[in-house]
């Protein structure tokens, strides 16, 4: 009776025993499940940061370059057709310097940029040469050897990556803390004609309008500016010395 119920035991032992190995598998299986599944997750995790990574950075470098491209300034390079390659510097467009006659009581100061391709919507005007705009030449070799007489291009440009653009007479080197775009000499109408004019800045290495007149004196004519002492204060001015110019970004 004794030997029946030892074997009883040992048999309620062995399959107490089983059951424990059994549930100690299963408990590593699940744990190795898991295991697994946290390796996933982590993997899934980690491509997902990739990705919105790149595409943060891909959305900087995009709104970057937007900021880039909505940024910018313009002024105007008097006697050249291009643009300087400095500054990230573009050419909006070039043309001839235009403006009123040198001559006439009424003609606005400012020269302008006149386009290579203007576009027209009426062919005759009201009835009268009230307002009128001629094109710009130089009177004066002083610019170069053979400028006198010769018609002035421009160029329009736009500098990218800057807000403020300025022309500062009598400098030939911009501040610190500004970009050159370019120097040359101050120019504007002579002091005894009739017609007002804006100072210009006329580049150091002036151009000519090709195939443009060789003389007119009919439109608008531009001479080097020269410092007169008195009111100038001399030094640190210079009786009849020209003035120079500089067209500065920032």
């Amino acid at each position: 009776m004794e030997i029946t119920a030892l074997k009883t035991d040992i048999q309620t032992l062995k399959h107490q025993v089983h059951t424990l190995t059994t549930n100690q598998s299963a408990r590593g299986q699940d744990f190795l499940a898991l295991y697994n599944q946290t390796l996933e997750f982590r993997s899934d995790i980690a491509r997902d940061i990739i990705n919105l990574s790149s595409h943060y950075n891909d959305s900087i470098d995009e709104h970057f370059n937007h900021l880039q491209n909505a940024h910018g300034t313009t002024y105007v390079r008097w006697s050249r057709k291009q643009c300087p390659d400095e500054n990230n510097t573009e050419l909006v467009y070039s043309g001839y310097t235009g403006g009123g006659s040198y001559n006439d009581y009424g003609a606005a100061p400012e020269p302008v940029c006149l386009p290579l391709d203007p576009d027209f919507n009426k062919t005759s005007g009201g009835g009268g040469d009230y307002a009128i705009i001629h094109g710009a030449e130089f009177d004066s070799n002083f610019f170069a050897s053979n400028s006198a007489h010769q018609d002035i291009p421009c160029a329009v440009c736009r500098v990218k990556q800057a807000s403020s653009v300025i022309m500062i007479p009598g400098k030939n080197m911009c501040y610190t803390g500004w970009n050159l775009e370019y120097n040359g000499y101050l120019a504007t109408n002579a002091y005894n004609e009739h017609g007002a004019s804006s100072y210009i800045c006329i580049d150091i290495q002036p151009e000519y309008v090709t195939g443009g007149s060789s003389w007119k004196h009919d439109g608008k004519l531009f001479y080097e500016v020269v410092a007169k002492c008195g009111s100038l204060q001399c030094p640190p001015y210079h009786n009849d010395y020209p003035m120079t110019c500089v067209v500065c970004s920032k």
